[in-house]
């Protein structure tokens, strides 16, 4: 694996590439996660219950006495129990923490058990008795439209000129329909909570969230307190990728629950399997298409349809499924184009965030449909998507946002050129003249994804920082640690403020009762907007100090700067430490709260107009492939990735990100296949029977690099750019490559793809484009 970077920011903190705040604890196992917190004494545990073999109907009879008679049981929790509001939905409603008269989905929670051990309350709720009036389940998105359920959604659409005229005036056409599947979060740590009840009926949660905030709110709702009664705590994650965004509520509501109804401290972490039964997942897609073409490959026109499996409630789905059609076009120009959406209700679990947000299903339809118009002109699929990428002229999005940073051909250039691209076209191709058993596929896809919530009140950010006496700061910011790096970013921006060593700045865990009505950290949006928060309240202490400075020493402030640890005030150097204990003798103060908000955004939905990103994040990625066309299995042969992070605040971890990110989009694409059966039941809820990636599945030739950039168009922190969600859209080189190979099997056709392209999907093509 070969990796490049380097610094690119005039600074002595920020641009270093520096190790995660938590490496060495994460190596060695002493990161305390929920579940290595000390237990305090009463602690009981909870686990919820559910009808093991339905997944849709009303529910005739439920019989607890077993589970109350069981050894240990302490309470056993229905809906009932809830004193105020029985839903956990983060937006409409229709989400409720224990079901009330009818399921819609398998593994839906009916009761609770709290016992005073784990153990006990796991085998207390399998000896429920529960009778459901069993309904005919909607399982697909196929099923849905055919049984006629009604949307969970409204459709929506993004409209330019007449595409229908566009199609007829065009010089070639092509169409086709294809499966998008879905995709299990499979965080290491799984769903957990442990509350604690407070005097005067508070409550404090710890929980494994991408959303304290909402947790918070959530919670005060359940219980019928006012927001400011409840707390909640996150001081990393074992993982989220979404999916702990909205549906960590649900498990801190219980833990909660529990804990009022008791008396006594209660966690509530799931088993592994039930985490992947009881919690949403990717949205799957299916994309039906029609696209316009002229003789050299250029669209003319695009009119395409996602009907999205939501599940059986909206959750995050409406704003997911908007994504998906903000990247339908990727990096390319739609000159006449209809994208639409449905949002269709199945009775599976409620789909909810996943890396990406929707526009990861946007692009491989982008991609597919590129590589399609490549084998019908017989044109190198390169060649194709550089005659489609936005232009001048040609730099307005469907949704009307004009494309103002564009480097995508730049980017994709580079790259063509470093991974030696054409020549290994040609390889390719005699490599594959010369068997018909193995065959090899190439391609170079890039990525152009929108940084922002397209829910415009969602950016905004908060952080509280103290400076101490001694010189050492005390940092806190809504954004939460998942592993991701966000904590180390900020803390190295902070540092920088002040002009000291990251060391000096000390981490704290993520609360809402320090930072309060805080975003998720979604988005890509983390280092964004915490950062720039935080960058404020430090230099809002920064300036007070300044101004001490400059009226003690009777110095201008222009000649006071911050640096190792001294502040230079003129011709003489104090330690920061002794300077912040004299502003504390002068009585100025040394905390404060700092605030973001990011300029510009602006989406009216009605509309379909506005400008719903701050900007746009690029990359692309080389993959090369070999299939066995007789099982169907696949191999990645070498990887190259050039990848805009701007200016980067850190470069070890943004690598990371990318490469990490990149694996989760090809185990996505290649491997990982969410498979349920006619009754709803999801048949692959453990790692025994779903594939995510491992070590042998990442290429041996793995070549990573950040672009050489200038910066971020926009102001952001340090110029730099989000890294979080985009790398992930780079594993569609893989399925892409793959495609390609199986392409070659018969010229002129277009193979039968649907992803993921697992071995089984792999050798359904193979065979079709034999027929």
């Amino acid at each position: 694996m070969a990796v490049t970077h380097r610094k690119t920011i005039a600074t002595d903190t920020v641009g270093l590439a520096l190790a995660h705040d938590s490496a060495a604890l994460h190596v060695s196992g002493r990161a305390v996660y929920i579940d290595d917190m000390r237990e305090p004494d009463g602690l009981v545990h909870v686990v919820p219950g559910y009808a093991r073999d339905a997944a849709r109907g009303k529910i005739k009879s439920v019989d607890l006495d077993a589970v109350r008679k069981y050894p240990g049981v302490v309470a056993v929790l229905t809906c009932k129990d809830i004193p105020g509001l029985n839903d956990s939905s983060p937006t409409i409603g229709g989400d409720p923490i224990l079901a009330d008269g009818a399921i819609e989905f398998h593994g839906q929670v009916i009761f609770a058990v709290v016992a005073i051990t784990r153990d006990a309350a796991r085998r207390a709720a399998r000896l429920a008795k529960i009778e459901i009036a069993v309904e005919k389940p909607a399982v697909t998105v196929d099923d849905a439209v055919a049984m006629k359920v009604k949307d969970i959604l409204p459709p929506y659409e993004f409209k330019r000129h007449d595409v229908t005229a566009a199609l007829k005036a065009s010089v070639h056409r092509i169409g086709e329909s294809f499966l998008i599947g879905g995709q299990e979060q499979f965080y290491l740590e799984g769903q957990i909570a442990m509350a604690y009840p407070e005097e005067g009926g508070a409550m404090t949660v710890f929980s494994s969230t991408q959303h304290p905030t909402e947790v918070q709110h959530i919670v005060a709702k359940m219980l019928g307190l006012a927001d400011a009664q409840v707390t909640c705590e996150c001081r990393r994650m074992g993982g989220g990728f979404g999916g702990k965004e909205s549906q960590a509520t649900q498990w801190g509501c219980l833990a909660a629950l529990a804990a009022h109804v008791t008396g006594h401290p209660a966690k509530c972490r799931l088993d592994r399997d039930d985490d992947m039964m009881m919690t949403g997942k990717r949205h799957d897609f299916r994309a039906t298409y029609e696209a316009g073409f002229d003789k050299t490959g250029r669209v003319t026109a695009v009119d395409v349809e996602f009907w999205g499996r939501c599940g059986y409630s909206a959750d995050l789905s409406g704003a997911i499924c908007d994504r998906t059609m903000f990247h339908a076009d990727n990096a390319y120009f739609y000159p006449a184009t209809s994208i639409r959406t449905r949002r269709l209700k199945t009775h599976t679990v409620s789909n909810t965030a996943f890396r990406g947000f929707g526009g990861p299903q946007g692009m491989v339809f982008a991609e597919r449909m590129m590589d399609a118009i490549a084998i019908k002109l017989a044109v190198d699929p390169l060649d194709i998507r550089k005659r489609n990428l936005y232009a001048a002229g040609r730099d307005i999005t469907p949704y009307g946002m004009k494309v103002e940073d564009n480097i995508a051909l730049d980017l994709i250039e580079q790259l063509e050129k470093t991974s030696d691209y054409r020549a290994r076209r040609e390889q390719v191709a005699k490599f594959n003249g010369k068997t018909t058993v193995l065959r090899k596929g190439l391609a170079l896809t890039p990525v152009k994804f929108g940084i922002s919530f397209t829910l415009t009140h969602l950016n905004q950010a908060g952080a509280l920082v103290h400076v101490y006496t001694d010189g050492s700061v005390h940092l806190n910011h809504g954004g939460t640690e998942m592993g991701q790096g966000l904590y180390t970013k900020v803390a190295q921006v902070v540092a920088e403020e002040f002009g000291l060593s990251p060391d000096r700045v000390r981490i704290t865990a993520t609360t809402t009762a320090k930072v309060p009505n805080t975003s998720p950290t979604a988005a890509s949006s983390g280092a964004d907007m915490n950062g720039m928060a935080a960058r404020a309240a430090a230099g809002t202490i920064r300036g007070r100090l300044t101004d001490f400075a400059a009226k003690t020493w009777k110095v201008a402030k222009s000649r006071i700067r911050f640096e190792k640890g001294q502040v230079i005030v003129g011709n003489q150097s104090i330690g920061f430490g002794e300077l912040a204990r004299k502003a504390h003798q002068a009585r100025i103060s040394l905390s404060s709260t700092g605030y973001y908000a990011t300029p510009k955004v602006a989406w009216d939905r009605a509309k379909a107009k506005g400008r719903p990103f701050y900007y746009f994040a690029y990359g692309a990625a080389c993959a090369e492939v070999t299939i066995d066309t007789l099982t169907g299995e696949m191999r990645i042969d070498r990887v190259d990735i050039l990848h805009d992070v701007g200016r980067s605040l850190n470069p070890a971890i943004d690598i990371g990100q990318i490469e990490g990110g990149f694996v989760q989009g090809m185990g996505w694409l290649t491997t990982e296949e969410l498979v349920y059966d006619a009754k709803g039941r999801l048949a692959t809820h453990a790692p025994s029977t779903y594939k995510i990636p491992c070590a042998s599945d990442v290429p041996a030739d793995f070549r990573v690099n950040l672009y050489d950039s200038k910066g971020n168009r926009e102001n952001t922190i340090y110029r730099s750019k989000a890294v979080g969600e985009p790398p992930l859209m780079l594993g569609i080189a893989v399925w892409s490559a793959i495609f390609n190979a199986i392409a070659g099997l018969n010229p002129g056709k277009v193979p039968p793809l649907d992803a993921p392209a697992t071995a089984e999907a792999i050798l359904r093509a193979v065979k079709a484009m034999r027929r």
